[in-house]
């Protein structure tokens, strides 16, 4: 488990452009938490670390974006809106969780029986306590989850 704390809209995206630099073939990563805190904007970070230049926005109404212009694709999904998981069958998820690319999966808890093992789950959080632009980032793997490690 990491577990990374921001204090404002640069940092989180700084924090998304590491594992965006990091990324490798195939992984995917399940973005939670409640709106507005920040998953976009950490998508936008992790699109820059895999050198896409073009604007990232969320995809809720068309489910998927993709983004080719980078060292990996980056398929961007917002399963928000999706009233069952197998919603992602039209779309052909697998197609995408298992390609040479990089998957982000935003509210990906409500599709977690779809997910392979070794997906990671970045959960961002606020605490008003600690400011109005401060996030906590914990990014945990499925298997870890699992086992408690």
């Amino acid at each position: 488990m990491t577990v990374i704390e921001t204090h404002s809209a640069r940092e989180t995206a700084e924090a998304g452009e590491k594992f965006g630099r990091m990324a490798r073939p195939g992984e995917i990563y399940c973005l939670d938490g409640d709106l507005g805190v920040g998953k976009t904007v950490f998508t936008q970070g992790f699109a820059k670390g895999l050198g896409i230049t073009e604007p990232v926005n969320s995809p809720t109404f068309t489910i998927l974006q993709i983004y080719e212009g980078g060292r990996l694709p980056l398929y961007h999904f917002d399963v928000y809106r999706l009233g069952d998981p197998s919603e992602l069958e039209g779309i052909g998820y697998e197609e995408y969780f298992y390609a040479d690319g990089v998957c982000l999966v935003e509210w990906g808890s409500q599709v977690e029986e779809l997910l392979p093992e070794g997906t990671r789950f970045v959960t961002i959080q606020k605490d008003l306590d600690k400011g109005f632009d401060y996030r906590k980032i914990t990014v945990t793997d499925k298997e870890d989850e699992n086992t408690g490690d």
